[in-house]
């Protein structure tokens, strides 16, 4: 069994982009890597409802850099957690919070990003020890939505939305309260080149660095 790597000292990542590689096919998982890399990006993840994505995940853990943080999205349930962690990977997303998945991803070492939409769901992904939260879907909750659950939650944890996410809406959803975000169709798609990849990466991080919270 592989372990997963630690990472020490750089949660949440420095720049909490996360890259959704929906479809990503194995073969080409290192050129996409590497731009994503170049662009600043320090977390990416294949979401498991689509295949190759284990195999892609595994190509893409040794080439990450140390303070980089790779793993599963739409991990459903424990078992997935397992043959994540198997390949050396370090993260594990959910579009839900399931507690034994969460609880799976603990006990190897891995960093949980559960989604959550509401306040109920928000404070039981955070008292089973969630990392941070994803608020899906995104498209469906306003930006005084998620201001509301900011005044209710810890400070320090990050709150990353996820659907429809463009560079134009990150400055909005910043001043809301997001502290990173989920990047999916407007980042990556498997038919997109690499040199599109490459440019709407730099367009996203970017928009993030121009961009500051209220």
């Amino acid at each position: 069994m592989t372990e997963s790597k630690t990472n020490a000292g750089d949660w949440p990542p420095r720049m909490p982009l996360v890259a959704i590689l929906r479809g990503l096919q194995p073969e080409r998982a290192a050129d996409i890597a590497h731009v994503l890399f170049d662009a600043g990006f320090r977390a990416l993840e294949v979401p498991l409802n689509r295949p190759g994505a284990i195999a892609a995940i595994a190509a893409i853990v040794p080439l990450a850099p140390a303070d980089a943080w790779i793993g599963a999205g739409t991990v459903l349930e424990a078992a997935q957690v397992d043959a994540v962690g198997d390949t050396g990977a370090s993260l594990i997303v959910s579009p839900h919070f399931d507690p034994a998945v969460l609880r799976r991803a603990r006990e190897r070492g891995m960093r949980t990003v559960p989604g959550v939409f509401t306040a109920s769901e928000a404070f039981a992904a955070w008292h089973a020890g969630a990392d941070a939260l994803k608020i899906f879907p995104a498209e469906a909750m306003t930006h005084a939505g998620l201001a509301g659950l900011t005044t209710v939650l810890p400070s320090t944890l990050p709150l990353w939305p996820v659907g429809g996410i463009v560079p134009d809406n990150m400055a909005a959803w910043r001043r809301a309260g997001a502290t990173g975000f989920g990047l999916g169709g407007g980042l990556f798609k498997p038919e997109l080149s690499v040199a599109d990849i490459a440019a709407r990466a730099r367009a996203y991080v970017d928009a993030w660095n121009a961009s500051s919270p209220a």
